[in-house]
């Protein structure tokens, strides 16, 4: 028997029975169980089962007031755990945890997840869905393959030591491939805080309750959205650190290499989006005290070549760094994650540094991934741009191939595992969504309010600078644009029919494929094989 099928089975053992905190539902509906005086009693219901359970209750959906497997189609499941959702509310809890199997020929399926219906165990804390009201700084992390910035963030968020093979990456990575390689290929996410006494860790990341814990208990939280090293997905590395909404970026460059070509490359993207960066100097452990120096001019160098300033944080301070660092003045330190150098002076830092992206206005957030769970169906998750989200909020998703916006509703929001009533700009949120499929969700799609009139668009004017180009970009150049979590091919028609390496001109720039919505102000990398240029959206023409 799996361990997922055994909490199932433990909860139908135990039975509902007076006194206890186990509750058989075989559904929920709006109709019947929110209506006049019946929300009463049943938050009541619920209330005593979770008194009853020491501040935890189980939920059984799905089954018959004796304990037998009923089993409900998907829709039906979705609109029980949004009823018990307001139930646990009105009875001051949240719903923590569910779990769902799968029913077929009136039996629970191992595999889990057939259409013929679901029944599913929901947990059900005291205490009211987490309040996000306090700051949350988001870093993105960059750098070579191999120059440790998993590692030194696995050590941050968990306060651990490295084994020297790497070990506390393993926290951060979220494909077996992943972990086999050594090498990250897609964005993972890791997270701490700060609680006025000091940092607030992960004991075991890999335990969605622990992130959990990490969110409830922190005054301040730092999300880290680790990008991947490897050369041949710089595309994905760009993603990450345009498309996040970062307040920071943290270079690594590990000290027994020093600078690479992806560090330059790396390095170029955070500074020409004018995001603020820290450069830290990793394996500090495994070489020299005069290599580090080294490495530490090498890295002033590569600084100033890019006309910014270099703050070595040993020689100026903490309190220096937090009051310095900008678009131009880039704090470097030296780290080791096997001997936790330079570690107390990153929490210092991430303690102190302000949020730097939170935007006023309209709620508004661009989707940089998608997903479906079951029983509750699509999910979109990304960075909230502007404004905030509530649960039962009704929004627009688009634009759709053809240019649509999508009617959809808020049915919850998760974040860092932990589901919360609202959120704030600069969330990184996951937003389970009804009225769409996971299917018709895509990366550079964008979640607006009801109200908004968003007009998408083919092609905007840009102001952009060449970085690298072999020759000359002229009329019809086609490379990959990335704005916000957008990455499209688009076709460049600059102004004055063309622009060379090192220059600065205005272009027309036009989607290939579809129309996505984007808005005057808003800076864009783009590149093509080894070219590499940014840009600001200057007009925008519907």
């Amino acid at each position: 028997m799996s361990p997922d099928r055994a909490t199932l089975q433990r909860a139908l053992d135990r039975g509902e029975r007076e006194g206890g905190s186990v509750e058989f539902k075989e559904r929920l509906t709006r109709d019947l169980h929110l209506a006049d005086g019946r929300m009463e009693s049943l938050a009541a219901q619920l209330r005593h089962r979770v008194l009853s359970g020491d501040g935890e209750a189980t939920y059984v959906v799905g089954v018959t007031d004796d304990g037998g497997i009923a089993g409900i189609d998907h829709d039906a499941f979705s609109e029980s755990m949004d009823v018990l959702s307001l139930l646990a509310e009105e009875a001051g809890a949240h719903i923590e945890d569910v779990q769902t199997w799968g029913i077929e020929d009136g039996a629970v399926s191992t595999e889990g997840g057939s259409a013929e219906g679901l029944v599913g165990v929901a947990t059900v804390r005291e205490g009211a869905m987490l309040d996000t009201d306090g700051e949350h700084i988001v870093v993105g992390t960059a750098g070579h393959v191999d120059h440790g910035k998993s590692t030194l963030v696995g050590s941050l968020v968990t306060g651990q030591a490295d084994d020297g093979e790497g070990g506390t990456r393993s926290y951060l990575d979220v494909q077996p491939h992943e972990v086999e390689r050594g090498l990250s290929a897609d964005l993972s996410y890791a997270v701490y805080g700060f609680d006025g006494e000091g940092p607030v860790r992960m004991d075991n990341p890999h335990r969605k309750s622990d992130r959990a814990r990490v969110v409830e208990e922190s005054d301040r939280l730092v999300s880290f959205v680790d990008t991947v090293g490897h050369e041949p997905w710089l595309r994905t590395t760009i993603r990450g650190l345009v498309g996040q909404k970062l307040d920071y970026g943290l270079l690594t460059v590990a000290a027994d290499d020093g600078p690479t070509k992806t560090t330059r490359e790396h390095l170029g993207v955070l500074l020409a989006t004018d995001l603020p960066t820290i450069v830290a100097i990793t394996k500090a452990d495994a070489v020299s005290a005069e290599r580090v120096a080294e490495v530490e001019r090498e890295v002033e160098r590569l600084l100033r070549d890019a006309g910014k300033t270099p703050l070595l944080v040993e020689r100026h301070g903490v309190d220096a760094a937090v009051e310095e660092i900008d678009e131009n003045v880039v704090p470097v330190l030296a780290t080791s994650a096997v001997e936790m150098e330079g570690l107390d002076d990153l929490d210092e830092l991430f303690e102190r540094l302000p949020k730097t992206t939170a935007q006023a206005g309209p709620f508004r957030m661009y989707v940089d991934r998608s997903y479906s769970v079951t029983g509750v169906g699509a999910v979109a998750s990304g960075t909230i741009m502007s404004g905030e989200v509530e649960a039962g909020d009704q929004l627009l998703l688009g634009p759709m191939a053809d240019g649509a916006f999508r009617e959809v509703e808020v049915r919850s929001i998760e974040m860092h595992y932990h589901r919360v009533d609202q959120a704030k700009a600069g969330r990184i949120v996951g937003i389970a969504l009804k009225g769409v499929r996971e299917a018709d969700v895509e990366r550079g799609m964008v979640l607006l309010p009801a109200d908004a009139d968003p007009e998408p668009v083919r092609e905007f004017e840009a102001e952009v600078v060449v970085l690298n180009h072999p020759t000359r970009i002229g009329d019809g150049y086609e490379p990959v644009v990335h704005l916000e979590t957008i990455s499209e091919a688009v076709e460049f028609h600059p102004h004055e029919g063309q622009l060379l390496p090192g220059d600065s001109g205005t272009t027309t720039v036009r989607f290939k494929f579809k129309p996505y919505l984007i808005e005057e102000g808003q800076r864009f990398v783009f590149r093509e094989g080894q070219s590499k240029g940014v840009g600001t959206v200057t007009d925008v023409n519907p």
